[in-house]
C-alpha cells in the first residue's frame, strides 16, 4: 500500500486535480419534436421556476411551472378534495407568422446537462434556425432565444396562456396574466419579448434577426404557518442583461453545483438519439442517467424554494395523478437520497424548510401530546390526504440526521436537526406498545403499500429503531440529554427487531407469513438495509443473507406491479448487499420503455420523478458506501463497468471521494477530509485507518 500525502495547499489542489475532467457528452437528443409534456419534452428549471421544452418547428411550446402554485389548505380531516393539488401554471408559445409552407430538414432537439440548456435546430426554407432555452437561477427567469443564420428571417408572435381561464394582457413588450385560485392564492406570470432587427408590437415581431423572450411567474405563497402560508405576491422583475450575459451567468451558477461530480463508467456511444439509444444501452448511458438525476435535483430543489414533489417541478395538469403531492411512504424520501452522496447538500435544504414550516399544522392535526404524525400524502400548507403512515415522521428525521452525517455541521445539528429528532423520539416514546413479554412494537402499523394494519410491522420497527439510533448519536455528539439518551437506548433494545422466517427470508411482518411468490413493488421491510443501516454484510451477515432471500423473491417479473422507482430502490438494496451483478440488472430495467419515458423521466405510469433521483443514489452505492463507519470502495462493481473513474462523491464523516479502477480492480482512491477525523477505508476484505488533516487529501493505492 502507498499513501501519498498532499501539502497544506490541498484545499486548493483538490478542485483542480479532481474536478478538472469536464462532464462532456451528457446530452439527451432527438430527431423529432415532443408530443407529450411529461413523457417527451425536455425539462429545465432553476429550483423555483421550470418548464418543459417541446422543440416544435411552426410552434415552439414551453409548458411552465412555479413550485408553489397549489390549491388546497391545511385541512384536519385528511380529505383529498381539500388537500388540493399542484397546478400547471401556463404555456409560452413562439410561432412562425411568415406564411411560408416549407419542409424541414436536419432537425435536432437536445438537452445538454452540462450547461442546463435545451437547443432545437432545423433548416426551413433554406434558413437555419436555432432556439435555445434555459432557466436562470441568478436572474430568476426562463430565457428563450430564437435566432437564424439569415438576417430578418424571423417573423411571428409570442403567446402567454394560463391554465385557469385567465385573460392575457399586452403592454408594450410585456405579456402578462394573473389570477386567484379557489383557496385564495394569488399568482401572476409575465413574458417580455425583445427583438434585434425588424419590428415588434406587443407579442408580434416581423423580419427580426433574433428574438429573446424572458418569462417569470410567482405566487403569494409564504412558507410560514403563522401567516396562513400567505404573504405578498412575488415581485416579478426582468434583468437588464444581454442573452450572452444571462447564459454565461446561468452556466456558471449551475456548474458550481453540477461539476462537483464527474463519472466515467466506460464506453459511451451517443450516435443514436436517446429514445433509441436507451433500448440498447451502453455504460455511458448509465453515466447519463446518474447525472440526469443530479441535473433534475439541481433544477427543481434550490435553497429558498420548495422541495421536489412526485412530478418534480414538471407537472402539466391541474388534476395531476396523486395530486403531484409529497408521498411520505418512500417517494419524497427517494427524491433526496442522492442529495448528500452526490454532492448536492444545498439541494436537500428545501425539504428541511418545508417540514419545519408544516410542523405546527401537523402537530395540531395529529393531536399528539408530544411530536407529530403525518399521512402518506401532504401538500405545502399543512394539509394531508390519504392514510396515516405512522412512522413517516421518523423517516423524515433520517434525512435531517444524514445531512449532518455527511456534512458534520454541529451548529446545524444543534439548531435544526436535534429539536425535530427529539420531539419525534418523544412521540414514539408515548406511542410504542408493550407486548406481554416486554418487547415494544409500533401499534397498528402498515407495510406500504402492502398487507393489513397490525402491530410490529417490520417497516415500522426498523424506522423507529433508526430514529432512536440517530437520536442517541446526536445526543452523544452534542453532549446533551444523557439520562434521556440512556432511556431511549433502553427502549431501542426492547424493540422487536428483524426476524428470519421459515424459508430463510427477512420477515415483513412480526408473524412468519411471507409468501415467496409475492412480487409486490414495495420492499418496505428492507428499510434496514437501505436507506437504513441496521442490516449489513459485515456486521449482521445472517440478516443480510435473509434480506437477499427476500429481495430475490420479489423478482422483476414484468407482469407484476414493479415500477421504475422499485428498480431504483432495488439497485441500492443489492448494492448494500454487495451484489453488483444484481444491482446492475436492476439498473438496466430503467432503460426499458416500460419504466422510463423517451425523455428518461421515470414512468410509473404515469410519469413520476423518484426513480430518477433514486437511481443516482443507487449507482453511487455501487461505487462507494459509508454507512458502516468506514468508506467502502467499489463494494458492488459489476463486470459491465471494468474500467472507470468517479470524482466528487461524498462520504459520511465529512469526506470527499475520488476513485479510479481498471480491469475490475481499484487503482487509487483520493480522499479529502473536511474535518480532520480519522478515515477508515475498506476495499474488499482489506481495511486501513488513514490519518488526514482537515482540508487535506490522501491518495491511497492498494
Amino acid at each position: 500500500m502507498k499513501i501519498l500525502l498532499l501539502c497544506s495547499l490541498a484545499g486548493i489542489i483538490w478542485p483542480l486535480m479532481v474536478f478538472a475532467e469536464p462532464n462532456s457528452g451528457l446530452i439527451l437528443w432527438y430527431q423529432q419534436p415532443a408530443k407529450s409534456a411529461m413523457n417527451e419534452a425536455l425539462p429545465i428549471g432553476n429550483g423555483r421556476l421550470g418548464g418543459v421544452v417541446f422543440g416544435g418547428v411552426e410552434h415552439e411550446r414551453i409548458q411552465f411551472n412555479e413550485d408553489s402554485l397549489w390549491t388546497g389548505d391545511d385541512n384536519p380531516s385528511g380529505d383529498d378534495n381539500t388537500m388540493g393539488a399542484y397546478q400547471a401554471f401556463g404555456d409560452l408559445i413562439l410561432s412562425f407568422d411568415d406564411g411560408v409552407d416549407a419542409s424541414v430538414q436536419n432537425y435536432r432537439r437536445q438537452l445538454d446537462l452540462a450547461t442546463a440548456t435545451t437547443r432545437t435546430e432545423f433548416t426551413r426554407n433554406g434558413v437555419r434556425y436555432v432556439r435555445e432555452a434555459f432557466a436562470s437561477h441568478p436572474a430568476q427567469v426562463i430565457v428563450i432565444r430564437w435566432s437564424a443564420d439569415k438576417p430578418g428571417a424571423i417573423t411571428g408572435h409570442v403567446e402567454l396562456k394560463g391554465t385557469h381561464g385567465e385573460q392575457t394582457a399586452a403592454d408594450g413588450k410585456t405579456l402578462s396574466f394573473r389570477g386567484t385560485l379557489s383557496n385564495g392564492m394569488k399568482y401572476e406570470a409575465q413574458a417580455r419579448v425583445l427583438a434585434r432587427g425588424g419590428t415588434t408590437d406587443g407579442g408580434q415581431f416581423k423580419a427580426c434577426d433574433e428574438v429573446v423572450v424572458l418569462l417569470t411567474a410567482g405566487t403569494d405563497y409564504a412558507m410560514d404557518y403563522a401567516k396562513g402560508y400567505r404573504g405578498e405576491l412575488r415581485s416579478l422583475n426582468f434583468p437588464s442583461k444581454s442573452y450572452d450575459e444571462l447564459k454565461a451567468e446561468h452556466v456558471k451558477d449551475f456548474q458550481s453545483l453540477f461539476n462537483r461530480v464527474s463519472l466515467d463508467l466506460g464506453r459511451s456511444d451517443n450516435s443514436l438519439p436517446t429514445d433509441k439509444r436507451k433500448r440498447q444501452p451502453d455504460p455511458g448511458l448509465a453515466t447519463l442517467l446518474f447525472q440526469y438525476g443530479r441535473y433534475l435535483l439541481i433544477s427543481c430543489s434550490r435553497p429558498g424554494g420548495l422541495p421536489a414533489n412526485l412530478q418534480g417541478l414538471w407537472n402539466d395538469s391541474n388534476t395531476p395523478p396523486w395530486h403531484s403531492d409529497y408521498h411520505s411512504n418512500i417517494n419524497v424520501e427517494m427524491n433526496y437520497w442522492p442529495a448528500e452522496v452526490a454532492n448536492l447538500a444545498e439541494c436537500h435544504l428545501p425539504f428541511f424548510d418545508l417540514v419545519r414550516s408544516q410542523l405546527p399544522a401537523w402537530r395540531k392535526v395529529s393531536g399528539a401530546k408530544r411530536g407529530f404524525a403525518i399521512r402518506t400524502s401532504h401538500n405545502i400548507t399543512g394539509g394531508m390526504g390519504w392514510k396515516w403512515d405512522k412512522t413517516a415522521n421518523a423517516w423524515y428525521c433520517q434525512h435531517f440526521w444524514e445531512h449532518y452525517a455527511f456534512g458534520q455541521d454541529k451548529n446545524y445539528l444543534r439548531e435544526v436537526a436535534y429539536p425535530i429528532i427529539k420531539e419525534t423520539v418523544e412521540y414514539w416514546e408515548d406511542h410504542l406498545k408493550a407486548l406481554p413479554e416486554g418487547r415494544l412494537v409500533v401499534p397498528n402499523g402498515w407495510s406500504p403499500e402492502h398487507g393489513p394494519d397490525e402491530d410490529g410491522v417490520s417497516y415500522n420497527q426498523q424506522i423507529v429503531g433508526d430514529l432512536f439510533s440517530n437520536y442517541i448519536e446526536t445526543a452523544n455528539i452534542l453532549g446533551v440529554d444523557r439520562e434521556y439518551r440512556d432511556k431511549i437506548a433502553g427502549l431501542r433494545d426492547k424493540l422487536v427487531g428483524p426476524q428470519i422466517g421459515r424459508w430463510g427470508q427477512l420477515q415483513e411482518w412480526m408473524t412468519d407469513r411471507d409468501d415467496p411468490n409475492d412480487h409486490h413493488r414495495h420492499t418496505s421491510h428492507l428499510f434496514a438495509v437501505f436507506p437504513g443501516r441496521q442490516i449489513s454484510v459485515a456486521r449482521t451477515p445472517e440478516l443480510a443473507r435473509a434480506a437477499k432471500v427476500s429481495l430475490d423473491a420479489r423478482g422483476i417479473d414484468p407482469s407484476s406491479d414493479v415500477r421504475e422507482w422499485s428498480f431504483a430502490w432495488r439497485t441500492a438494496l443489492h448494492a448494500r448487499l454487495h451484489d453488483g451483478e444484481s444491482a446492475y440488472q436492476m439498473l438496466q430495467q430503467l432503460f426499458s420503455d416500460r419504466n422510463t419515458c423517451p425523455n428518461l423521466f421515470g414512468l410509473h405510469p404515469p410519469m413520476q420523478m423518484d426513480g430518477n433521483f433514486g437511481i443516482t443514489a443507487g449507482i453511487a452505492e455501487m461505487l462507494m458506501q459509508s454507512h458502516e463507519g468506514e468508506i467502502n470502495l467499489l463494494p458492488a462493481l459489476p463486470a459491465a463497468w471494468p474500467t472507470g473513474r468517479v470524482t466528487g462523491l461524498r462520504a459520511r464523516g465529512g469526506f470527499n471521494v475520488a476513485l479510479q479502477w481498471k480491469d475490475g480492480r481499484l487503482i487509487e482512491a483520493t480522499i479529502r477530509s473536511l474535518t480532520g477525523q480519522p478515515c477508515h477505508l475498506r476495499y474488499g476484505t482489506r481495511t486501513e485507518e488513514i490519518p488526514i488533516r482537515r482540508n487535506e487529501s490522501v491518495t491511497w493505492r492498494p
